[in-house]
């Protein structure tokens, strides 16, 4: 079973650009019971997802857009504040690796953030799930919705389902709190759009990497 498992891994992928056709709701349905087996903090299971039928999707994606425009980001969990070393550099290489693919040069500022807006049409992705999380849980509630947000992507891809979290989408909490009438005590996450693959679009053909094990683990003893 290693074995499957290293290859979702591998196939896994951050997808950018997706085809319009709706995913059968039971295989909706099989993709969250799959997530919603994953450990918690004494079990409380503190995620909870509006899961948006391609219908809502479509309502939702031009005024998603629109307000993201205009809005400042105002996230109910904060973003990092810098990253440095090793992580700037990873997500330098992320964000490179995307812009070659796309043809977007380096300095080309109207480019880069005419892609990162992408994040707002959900990238083309029929359905969206939007991952929320009790305030009063604090940080454990956070880690918990990490597992499910890898669950989730997972069990997507194991069933032939493109996926991509998107942390830019809570930086749009209030107007997404609003629109899908959620209370102040819940805390947007981040978002996963997802569907079928665009495989021929220019934004799904590269891979990030992963650090070696020695850049990740410590031995003792």
């Amino acid at each position: 079973m290693i074995n499957e498992l290293e290859t979702l891994l591998r196939q896994r992928h951050s997808c950018r650009a997706f085809r319009p056709d709706p995913i059968p709701q039971a295989t909706v349905e099989r993709i969250l019971s799959t997530a919603q087996k994953v450990p918690s903090w004494c079990n409380a299971q503190p995620w909870q997802v509006i899961l948006t039928r391609a219908e809502e999707t479509e309502r939702l994606r031009p005024a998603l857009y629109a307000h993201a425009h205009t809005a400042p980001h105002t996230p109910d969990i904060p973003f990092p504040t810098q990253y440095t070393g090793a992580y700037k550099a990873r997500r330098s290489e992320c964000g490179w690796a995307l812009y070659e693919a796309l043809g977007i040069e380096k300095g080309d500022r109207a480019a880069s953030r005419a892609q990162m807006m992408e994040n707002f049409n959900l990238f083309g992705a029929p359905h969206l799930a939007l991952i929320t999380t009790e305030a009063d849980l604090g940080p454990y509630g956070l880690l918990d919705c990490g597992a499910y947000v890898m669950a989730f992507t997972l069990a997507a891809q194991a069933l032939g389902v493109a996926s991509v979290p998107q942390a830019a989408l809570a930086g749009v909490a209030p107007f997404l709190r609003d629109w899908f009438s959620l209370p102040d005590t819940r805390q947007i996450v981040c978002g996963i759009s997802f569907g079928l693959s665009d495989m021929e679009h220019d934004a799904n053909q590269f891979r990030t990497t992963r650090a070696p094990l020695a850049e990740a683990v410590r031995w003792v003893g």
